[in-house]
Order: C-alpha cells, then structure tokens, then sequence
C-alpha cells in the first residue's frame, strides 16, 4: 500500500471523531454510553480495519470481509474487532456495528465481556427498537451492572419514564447504581421530558447515597437551571464545584454556563466563564471550537481570531470540523471575504475533501443574496476534479428559489438527483422541491415535468408538502393523477389536501 494511500485512509479515518452536541438530546445519551465501556485502549489501524472502515454504504454486510479475512489465515484479536465496532458507532453505522457485534459473539473464539453484551443490547436498542432490546436483556442469564445501565440507556432514549424509573430502583435493590452515569440517564431523562425540577433532586440524592458527580452531572443541571432562568442556583452550583479540592472542573461545564447567559442577554457573565474555559482548553480542538462559536454569538470577531489563532499553536493540525466551525463563525458574521480566505487554506492543507466544509461558504453566499457566485464556486470546486454532495447543489436551488430564478432552481435540483443514487441519505427540502413543482406545472415542459416527478419518486420522500405538489404538478399540466400517487399518500398516512380531495369526488 502506498504511502499516498495511506495517508488518506489516515485523514478518512480521523474525521470520524464525534463531537459533543450543544443540547442534551438522546443522540448526547448516546455518547455518555458509548464512552462508559471499554472504549479507553486505542489500537492501530489495521487492514481490516480500513476495509470495513472504507465500505461507502451503510447497508453492506460486514460479515463476508470478516468470513473472508479468516479463511485466509489471518488474525484478529478482541480488542481489535472491539476497536472497529467503536469506529462504527462513531459514524453512526449501528446496523454494521451490531452485525459485527453479533458475529463476535455467535462465533465462540472470542471472549464476550460484560461490557461487550451491553454494547450489543445498546446497538440492538437502536437497530431493532425497545422491544428487542428488553428481549435480549430478559434473556440473560447474569446481569451486570453494565448490563442493567446499557438497558436503562435504551429506556430513558425512548423516553420511558415509568420503566427507567422503575429500572434505576432494581439497580438500588442489587447495589449497581454506584456509577455517576446511572443517574446522568435519569436527569437527562428529566431534561428530556421538561421535568426540569426534578433534576437538581437526582443531583442531590447522588451526593446523599454517596456517587460523586461528574462534569456532565453539572451540565445537566446548569443547563435545567437555564431553562428555568435560575442563574443564581447556577452561580451557587459553581461555587460550589469549584470548592471541592479534588474536583477538576472542564472547559465544557463552563462554555455551557457561557451559553446559558448568552441566551439570557447576561454577555459580561458569559465572557467571565468562556475566559475560565479558556484557562482549561489546553490542546482540546473541541474546547477552541466552543469557545470560537460563544464568541461568534456575541459578535466579537477579533476574539474569534485570538482563539482561532491560539488553536492552531495548541493543536498539531485543523481538522475539517474545525475549518467549518470557523468558517460557519465568519459567515455568521457576514465576513465572507475571510470565510473565503479560510476555505482556500482548508484546500491547500491537504485534508480528506469533505464537501460539508464548501457548503458552509456556499450557504453564505446564497443566504446574502449572492447566489451566482456560490454556482460559480461550486463550479470551480468540480472543475477540480472533486464530485459534489447532492446537499451542494440542493444549497443553491434554495438560493436561486430565494431569487425567483425558478430556471436555475430546477437545473441545480435537476443535478443534485443526479448525484443522489451515490448519497442515498440525501433528500431535498420538500419547500424548495414544492416550489419547484409548482413552477414546473406551469411552465415546464412535458418530458422535464416526467424526469422531475421520476426522480423524486425515486428518492421517495414521503412528505404531504411535496405529494400534494406532485398532484399540482400533474392537474397544471391536464395530466390524469396516477393511482400509485394516492395509494403511496394513502400508505404514509398523509393527509388530503383540497387538490386531492378533487381527485377522490371526481372519481
């Protein structure tokens, strides 16, 4: 293998790293699991590793590759199937994380940890739902406490408030409720369900039973006090973590308090803690980000290149996120001069060529109005030799729908289909397909209105807002409405609208 080979496979890899999310949502839950079992030892990159690490679709069994790779000889050890399902989960691919879980464990030449049964019984959560994750919790003979909390994590994701409730006090009952994670669930529980206070009670009936609070613990709260506009309990809250002499308090518990005061008017507030976060960064990329991203809230640019430049000191190289996370600061600021100037060092640094970090720019430029000019950037990325995302060329139909160039709009639709196939997660935003349709019915022609319609039903969006454009598109032209239309409408459960109610009288 080359050592250009290798190097991209290095950058590929390496962008798959998961960022916090700015919200307690389910997908934060996720993260405080995945980091709570046997995801501490790092190991090489193999070449199995990259084969799976490098299959373009998620839908593509793993399991062959793995068949495949023993009956040639070779070796695998736990640890490294162990490593790839990590990699797996980081990129969202449960359905190739939990088959190469279950090929693990169905195998009988590895060793099946606790901790490997409650990755699986998270990733069956996700994959097959609630009911087969209680299935397979049931169905084992011993229950860990890691067992008992991966379940738990699947119950408080669907928001089950009785049966996590009724969970966590089986977990007092047989001594497992010992970990800050267990009761982390259970306020995100809370935060989730809008039953803010309850949660400073978990808070206080860990510290009473004697589990000491992590950093996410105070976020949550910090962030539940938010909610409620309760700053001073945040400022008590505070104090009193940074009180306890053998508590090590993050960056991330202060960007959160930042972000609580920012949202409340409260900048002086928000600038003294963004200041303490900045003492706690050290060389953590996603602490600069945060504090780059606070700091474009408050409209404060020049302390946005002063973090944006101590970044590139601290840390050995800029990753995509981070060139978007600056550049999405600068657009937010108007400075699109600069985020252009941003966008063509990220090309010249050689990273993996991620077409998220040019959408970010060409969002800038149609969102103030200059849509020809983000089509004329977008051209020249091609002209590169680089293949867009269907997303790219969906950015500009919007900005050219903005402008009333409903032409232009169906071109840039028209070539974002195209690429779709390659990108099946992609579907077009039903407004802008809506508004092109409608356009469409009355003034395209015939075989563009079939191509179009033929497309769209091939991505098979099942939103009413672009059903009902469809019909619209069909009656504009004097086209009778094909019976499949209404069957599909009838299947995803959307409702009439006054054109499709036409259509069932006059039948």
């Amino acid at each position: 293998m080359g050592p250009a080979i290798v190097s991209l496979i290095k950058q590929l890899t390496s962008e798959s790293n998961v960022q916090l999310p700015k919200i307690f949502t389910p997908a934060h839950l996720n993260l405080v699991f995945k980091r709570s079992y046997y995801y501490t030892e790092k190991v090489p990159r193999t070449n199995l590793y990259t084969r799976i690490s490098l299959i373009g679709s998620p839908n593509i069994s793993v399991a062959p590759i793995l068949d495949q790779w023993i009956e040639d000889g070779k070796k695998v050890r736990s640890v490294e199937l162990q490593s790839i399902i990590r990699a797996l989960r980081a990129r969202k691919r449960f359905n190739q994380a939990l088959e190469l879980s279950e090929w693990m464990s169905n195998k009988g030449a590895f060793p099946f940890f606790p901790g490997d049964r409650a990755v699986q019984l998270d990733l069956i959560g996700k994959v097959r739902g609630i009911q087969a994750a209680e299935t397979y919790f049931e169905e084992l003979a011993v229950k860990s406490e890691k067992i008992y909390g991966a379940f738990l994590n699947c119950c408080v994701r669907e928001g089950l408030v009785e049966k996590s409730l009724s969970l966590l006090q089986k977990m007092k009952d047989k001594g497992f409720a010992t970990s800050p994670l267990t009761y982390n669930d259970i306020m995100c529980l809370y935060l989730n369900m809008g039953q803010l206070e309850k949660i400073p009670l978990v808070l206080s009936e860990m510290k009473e039973t004697g589990v000491c609070p992590d950093n996410f613990s105070y976020r949550i709260c910090i962030n539940s006090y938010g909610s409620r506009s309760d700053f001073n309990s945040i400022e008590n809250l505070l104090n009193e973590v940074e009180s306890q002499p053998d508590f090590r308090i993050d960056w991330s518990t202060y960007t959160t308090a930042a972000s609580v005061y920012i949202k409340a008017g409260f900048n002086e507030k928000a600038r003294s803690y963004m200041k303490k976060a900045e003492e706690k960064v050290q060389t953590d990329a996603r602490g600069y980000n945060s504090l780059i991203t606070l700091y474009a809230s408050l409209g404060e640019k020049t302390e946005m290149m002063r973090i944006w430049g101590l970044k590139k000191t601290a840390t050995k190289r800029q990753i995509n996120n981070d060139y978007m996370t600056m550049m999405g600061s600068l657009v937010k600021l108007g400075e699109l001069e600069e985020a252009e100037t941003l966008f063509n060092e990220w090309e010249s640094a050689g990273n993996l060529y991620d077409f998220r970090v040019p959408n970010v720019l060409l969002i800038g430029y149609t969102q103030n109005g200059f849509v020809e000019k983000a089509e004329m950037t977008l051209d020249g990325i091609i002209g590169r030799g680089n293949i867009p995302i269907p997303n790219s060329w969906g950015i500009i139909a919007a900005g050219f729908v903005g402008k009333g160039n409903m032409k232009k709009a169906f071109e840039c639709m028209t070539k974002a289909f195209a690429l779709q196939p390659q990108n099946p997660g992609w579907l077009p935003k039903p407004g802008i397909v809506s508004s092109i349709l409608d356009w469409l019915g009355r003034e395209g022609k015939d075989e563009e209105v079939e191509s179009f319609i033929n497309s769209l039903k091939r991505i098979a969006s099942t939103d009413g807002e672009i059903y009902h454009a469809l019909i619209r598109a069909h009656l504009s032209k004097g086209d009778e409405v094909e019976e499949a239309i209404l069957e599909d409408m009838k299947a995803d459960n959307i409702d009439e609208d006054e054109d499709t109610k036409k259509i069932h009288s006059s039948r």
